[in-house]
Formats: structure tokens, sequence, C-alpha cells
């Protein structure tokens, strides 16, 4: 008898913890309903941009790139963050139009790439002052 009554302790105990713990464990888990932050410093972060290319192999590719605005002053910031979604559609369909043109074999430019992106952020921003940089870039 005195083992069915410890095995029954154990489990009130267990049942114990996990009504107490539930609440620290829903206090500690983070918060879906507040805004992600796409703001460091000066730097405005824009989700990585993806687009099609054709691989030597004939198969299709992914080429993707990481894109982050570096903009100091702090009113053209504001702005740059409030338009993000906008400035991400230009610089996917732009990305696009730069991987239909590429060949199978061809590396992508950096250079080419990042004067167009930087095109497309001064003419959605209305203004210069906001660096475009460049991360990686790959095709898989």
């Amino acid at each position: 008898m005195m083992w069915r009554g410890v095995a029954m302790d154990r489990r009130r105990l267990l049942v114990l913890a996990a009504v107490l713990a539930a609440p620290a464990l829903t206090a500690a888990a983070p918060k879906t309903d507040e805004k992600k932050k796409t703001m460091v410093g000066t730097y405005v972060e824009i989700q990585t941009l993806t687009a099609t290319v054709m691989r030597p192999s004939g198969r299709r590719g992914v080429l993707t790139v990481q894109t982050v605005l570096d903009v100091p002053d702090a009113k053209l910031r504001a702005k740059a963050e409030s338009v993000v979604p906008r400035l991400r559609a230009a610089f996917v369909q732009t990305l696009q139009t730069y991987a239909s043109g590429m060949t199978p074999s061809m590396p992508p430019n950096p250079d080419v790439l990042g004067q167009a992106l930087q095109r497309d952020a001064d003419r959605v921003l209305g203004q210069k002052g906001a660096r475009v940089l460049l991360g990686t870039i790959l095709i898989n």
C-alpha cells in the first residue's frame, strides 16, 4: 500500500509543478503581437531577396541576396522604415529582371546589382541619402 501512496504523491507533485510553472512559461514566451523591429542604429533591415535563375545543369536555381539600408538621417530613416514593403517589392522586381537576363554559367555582378537597387531605393524614398549595402549573394 505504501508504494501506491508514493506514486500518487509523485503524480500530485508533478501536476502541482505543471500548474505553478504554466504562468511563468507563458510570461517568458515572446509576444507575437509586438511589431518586429527592423531598425538597428542607422540601418534598416530588408528581408532576404530571392529570384529564380537557370543553373548550368539546366535546372532552376534560386538567387538569394541580403540587403540592408544605411540611413544616417533620422527623418529619412523613419520614412524608410515605414516604406520597407515598397522598397522590398521594388528590390525583388529589379532582382527578378536581373536574374532573368543571367546566363546559366554567369556569376552575379554585385556592382551592377547594387547600382540598380540603389536607383530603386532613391526612387521609392523620393530623395538620396539612403545607401544600399549588399551582403551575401548566393546561387543555390
